[in-house]
């Protein structure tokens, strides 16, 4: 991206500091597919959700009802279509350069969802959209019926049904029934065979693992897709040459003359200014995982392989979350599942509710609780780690009214003593910590959350006694409460008071304390 320089300011954002060009991006969900009707339907008719639920009778309707690769439904996912195109053609006319770059997933909902905007786009300013089909972004699970992989549509298929007129765009309000002009020409990426379909190396239903990967290279693929934008963009706008110049991507925080009047949210007023827009026609679960990883920023995304994360986002069918793109991984989220399209035909919402199944992204509770706990202890802790653990010290600090399982204790230990650092995680989720002296066997900056029950507290005190058997120390822990109600916690644990000093707890050197943990899975605990 361009610089400002000693010599007359290129935009009018150098003068007030550091120039922050930015790509509008835009993730959209499909309309109501066929599938999502049967499912609507079938939790009607035997009750999903109750007491009275009729599993076999629920399956069984969906498997003679549900398709590998639908279409929209009637009339309520081809009337979402319209409204969005009702929507986003006056929209884009005003306010977007040209071409919309739009990349679409290759299942049929999704090109369905999209091609009545681009179709009236097209009709009104060709060379309007630029469509990319884009091979890695069909839905979690793939193309499966009953368990069996389909291979699901080529790109000769794709573009072929994409030129085609079917009935609904015939009798659709915004065609001319004497005007078949066919849709721009598709683009084509990611398809593992150019002459076969995007899923014909399916096995069956696409893992959870499988799921997660491929959205972790659909984000490195987006990112470098958007970064190749702004790069062509900055080499284009040092030119000297004006008419070669790109004007679609610039500071938009800051105005120029002739904008101090323009409103940011009138989505339809014309603007000095029209700006490079990128959209992503997606699914709802895909749309989440690659979403988690654009929030996290090349962090942590993944807990446990083939378990989804316990954070995730929801979208109704054409849902619309506003993103901007400031290169190098830096994204701003805008807004979050909007459907003004829909806002005067409520009846037309769909998609977006706990009755639609988004329940079911969440880990069950075995993967977040007691069998997700692990021990981890190091020297140097990882930074979300290290953030985790210092706020949950400073939150049950003695002095804090939510104090109680906590004690902080300074027990000048020597410069030359080896201090580990303890942290009880479930998943990504710090519950426990506590720093352990190998010269005293002196147990300080204990912390373990009152929720986590007394399993992640005996977790934590064994961990702490294996290292020091492997490291040929004293099994033998002693703690200084500094309360009541830190006494009765770790007297709770099995910690007994020592007969010279009644302010020194100890859990003596014995296996008791493991009784419960015989059948657990022997921890997997590094240091550094």
């Amino acid at each position: 991206m361009s610089t400002a320089s000693s010599s007359t300011p290129k935009t009018p954002t150098a003068l007030a500091g550091a120039v922050r060009p930015s790509i509008a991006v835009r993730w959209i969900r499909h309309a109501e597919s066929r599938n999502n009707q049967v499912y609507r339907d079938a939790r009607v008719r035997y009750g999903g959700g109750t007491p009275d639920f009729d599993v076999q009778g629920w399956q069984t309707y969906v498997d003679t009802h549900r398709t590998a690769d639908p279409g929209l439904s009637d009339p309520c996912g081809n009337a979402q279509a319209d409204c969005l195109a009702d929507y986003l053609v006056p929209h884009w006319t005003e306010q977007a350069s040209r071409p919309v770059r739009i990349v679409v997933s290759p299942m049929r909902r999704t090109l369905d969802t999209f091609r009545p905007t681009c179709q009236r786009m097209e009709l009104a300013n060709p060379g309007s959209t630029q469509v990319l089909v884009h091979g890695f972004l069909f839905e979690s699970e793939g193309c499966h019926d009953r368990g069996l992989p389909r291979e699901g549509d080529s790109p000769l298929e794709i573009a072929e049904r994409w030129q085609a007129t079917d009935d609904h765009d015939d009798n659709n309000k915004h065609n001319n029934s004497n005007d078949n002009t066919p849709s721009q020409p598709l683009d084509f990426t990611g398809f593992p065979d150019p002459d076969r379909g995007w899923y014909v190396h399916g096995q069956g239903p696409e893992t959870r693992a499988a799921s997660e990967q491929r959205a972790a290279k659909f984000y490195l693929w987006l990112n470098e897709y958007l970064d190749q934008q702004l790069l062509e963009s900055a080499n284009d706008n040092d030119t000297e040459q004006p008419q070669q110049q790109h004007h679609d991507v610039f500071d938009a925080g800051v105005a120029i003359p002739g904008e101090e009047d323009e409103v940011d949210h009138d989505k339809f007023a014309p603007r000095v200014r029209r700006r490079r827009t990128v959209v992503l026609v997606g699914h709802g679960d895909f749309m989440s995982l690659v979403l988690k990883r654009i929030v996290a920023g090349y962090g942590h995304y993944v807990e446990n392989d083939g378990i989804p994360h316990r954070s995730a986002f929801c979208h109704y069918n054409t849902g619309m979350t506003e993103l901007e793109y400031f290169g190098h991984g830096r994204f701003l989220v805008m807004t979050h599942n909007t459907v003004p399209h829909l806002q005067n035909t409520p009846e037309l919402l769909s998609g977006g509710s706990l009755k639609d199944g988004w329940s079911y992204l969440m880990p069950n509770d075995q993967f977040v609780l007691d069998a997700e706990v692990n021990v981890a202890f190091a020297d140097e802790l990882e930074p979300h780690i290290h953030e985790q653990a210092q706020a949950l010290r400073a939150l049950y600090r003695s002095d804090h009214p939510l104090a109680g399982n906590t004690f902080i204790h300074d027990d000048g230990t020597a410069d030359n003593d080896t201090v580990t650092h303890f942290v009880v995680q479930r998943g990504l989720q710090v519950v426990g910590v506590a720093t352990h002296s190998a010269a005293t066997g002196r147990l300080t900056d204990v912390a373990v959350r009152p929720s986590a029950g007394p399993h992640a507290r005996t977790k934590l005190f064994h961990a702490v006694q294996q290292y020091a058997r492997q490291q040929g120390q004293s099994m033998a822990l002693t703690v200084v409460p500094c309360n009541a109600e830190n006494h009765g916690f770790f007297q709770d644990a099995g910690f007994q008071a020592i007969p010279t000093d009644g302010r020194i707890l100890i859990l003596a050197d014995r296996g008791d304390i493991l009784a419960d943990e015989k059948s657990q899975q022997p921890l997997d605990a590094t240091t550094k």
